[in-house]
């Protein structure tokens, strides 16, 4: 369990923050906030950094089961990657899929995004197995199947556009 410090602020109004400090996880709150409020606040932000610090923390094995996860729903199961890695080599691109080998590598830099992101980018890589020849109009309509697909792209686009 972390520690967890409360700093209250009289200048503070309305926002409140969370950071991680060390070995402790900081929340900055109004110092006129209802107790109630309060402590409802800081579950919400420190469940949400620890959630955050877990998706970080994901392996090359967890990042399989994603695959696999997201092969079942999206896919039919046809995707079967051989492998699928972090690697820290890949600075201009967030992913890449050898088809003929089945491999899958992401970016280090996808491990901070949003798991959304990360599920896009691994399905991504993933339809490259199930649809050859680079992007195709199929490959894109495939791809179309996630959800959140036209917002993960917004987000890589604006992640891409800060590098």
């Amino acid at each position: 369990m972390d520690e967890v410090e409360i700093r209250r602020s009289a200048r503070r109004r309305r926002t409140v923050q969370a950071r991680r400090e060390g070995d402790r996880i900081v929340v900055l709150v109004p110092a006129g906030l209802d107790a109630a409020e309060e402590r409802r606040i800081v579950e919400s932000l420190v469940a949400k950094i620890q959630r955050s610090e877990k998706r970080r923390d994901l392996s090359d094995d967890d990042l399989m089961g994603r695959c696999e996860a997201l092969s079942r729903t999206y896919l039919d199961g046809e995707a079967r990657p051989t492998s699928v890695r972090w690697v820290t080599n890949q600075s201009t691109r967030w992913g890449s899929c050898t088809a003929s080998t089945g491999e899958i590598r992401i970016s280090h830099l996808v491990r901070e995004m949003p798991a959304w992101v990360v599920d896009y980018v691994l399905l991504h890589e993933l339809v490259h197995l199930v649809v050859p020849g680079g992007h195709p109009p199929r490959f894109w309509e495939v791809l179309g199947r996630y959800p959140r697909a036209e917002r993960a792209r917004g987000f890589l686009e604006g992640a891409a556009h800060q590098r």
